[in-house]
């Protein structure tokens, strides 16, 4: 696919570099059936081509997808402590691909007492996504419990695979369908805005992708408020936040037009519903803070230029970004330096639910999440510690609680 190729250019340009890693490790809590897990590990991967696929290169350097046969998982079981598991899980994290020889996907069997494990799971994003996390933790719970309990594999047969979406795209992404898209972008990113935030360290040469993470919490009367101001404007949780993140950038840059990275799921074909894979695209969304609006004013700007780029969201941002010519400068991300996303939690997959042992690696300078649990909305910054000390975030984090909780109260300020 694209978004592949994409990252598979990267790894061609940054050998050995781990910043696609995707660790995802699962707390296991009670007494395991290691010959079930083991079982049910290796029938996801059979269901999946997708998990047992390399990227090669041909004697032009075109890259292309090598499925290999099923094989059985390598699944070690290693008895550690509490810090000895965090150490692994980091270390883990840290440990590249070679998208050539793969496998691109590992996990060992991490044994803290007889009822508490953890399976640390890895995978290059070359071959799974955020929504493919919820598939793979969904489908091997199912699978687990079924062979725990000798019953068999109770998943039915999926329809298409990873590659077949892959042709599918670059068929589609030609002539009229390509051209109109590519219109649409380069009138809505011509002459893109580069976010200058005021960092506490020089930005060095080449980005680095040492990152951290705080979170921070609002608590349910905001949430709701903010639910229902949403609904009145005819938006959605995703528009308001996002409007919200703007006000805050354009606070702390003194610039009145931004550029905010956003993924979409990229899943338009019901078929790829319940594939694991590299579906996820990358919006740019440019957001006009000229005129000095009123907050309801603003989201309206927001939620207009939304639904405009979820239009046209077939585009990859790799394709994107070569079609603009953006120059490439090694200690920026291309288009935006900002990032926000917003998650409503999947309660089906609490039985394998991931945990949070490391640090994330920083994709840009600054990325605000917020995550929708029931009634409660948690907000996550992750941030470049090249730039920014952990001190300033915190700030930073307060100010946007603060930002929400006087929006909740008074939208038209």
């Amino acid at each position: 696919s694209f978004a592949q190729q994409r990252l598979w250019f990267l790894d061609q340009l940054d050998p050995g570099s781990a910043e696609y890693v995707i660790p995802s490790p699962i707390p296991l809590t009670g007494d395991i059936d290691i010959a079930a897990l083991r079982a049910a590990l290796d029938a996801l991967v059979e269901r999946h081509e997708v998990l047992r696929t390399r990227l090669i290169a041909d004697d032009d350097g075109i890259p292309w997808q090598v499925i290999d046969p099923p094989t059985r998982f390598d699944l070690p079981v290693v008895a550690v402590t509490e810090d000895e598991a965090r150490a692994f899980v980091a270390a883990d994290a840290a440990t590249p691909f070679d998208l050539a020889t793969g496998p691109l996907i590992r996990a060992s069997l991490l044994r803290l007492a007889d009822d508490q494990h953890i399976l640390a799971l890895s995978m290059h994003h070359i071959v799974s996504d955020e929504w493919s996390a919820g598939v793979f933790n969904r489908e091997l719970a199912a699978l687990y419990e079924a062979f725990r309990d000798g019953r068999p594999n109770p998943l039915p047969p999926l329809t298409v695979q990873y590659a077949d979406f892959a042709v599918w795209q670059r068929d589609r992404l030609t002539g009229p369908v390509l051209e109109e898209q590519l219109g649409y972008w380069r009138n809505q990113l011509a002459d893109p805005p580069v976010l200058e935030l005021p960092t506490d360290h020089p930005r060095p040469p080449v980005r680095s992708t040492a990152g951290a993470a705080i979170s921070f919490h609002l608590d349910s009367h905001v949430t709701a408020r903010l639910r229902e101001l949403s609904r009145k404007q005819s938006s959605t949780m995703f528009m308001t936040l996002l409007a919200a993140y703007a006000v805050l950038l354009g606070k702390y840059s003194g610039q009145d037009d931004l550029v905010v990275g956003t993924p979409v799921a990229g899943r338009t074909q019901g078929q790829t519903e319940d594939l694991i894979g590299f579906f996820v695209n990358t919006l740019a969304l440019r957001t006009d803070l000229s005129g000095d609006p009123t907050f309801t004013q603003l989201l309206g700007r927001v939620r207009a230029t939304a639904l405009d780029a979820y239009t046209h969201q077939d585009l990859p941002f790799e394709q994107l970004v070569d079609e603009l010519g953006i120059a490439r400068d090694r200690s920026r991300t291309p288009l935006f330096q900002a990032f926000f996303n917003y998650v409503i939690a999947d309660s089906s997959s609490d039985r394998l639910a991931a945990g949070n042992l490391q640090e994330p690696p920083a994709k840009c300078d600054l990325m605000v999440g917020f995550t929708q649990d029931g009634d409660a909305l948690t907000g996550t910054v992750e941030y470049s510690t090249a730039l920014f000390e952990g001190s300033t975030i915190e700030r930073l984090a307060g100010h946007l609680t603060r930002l929400l909780e006087a929006i909740a109260q008074d939208p038209n300020r």
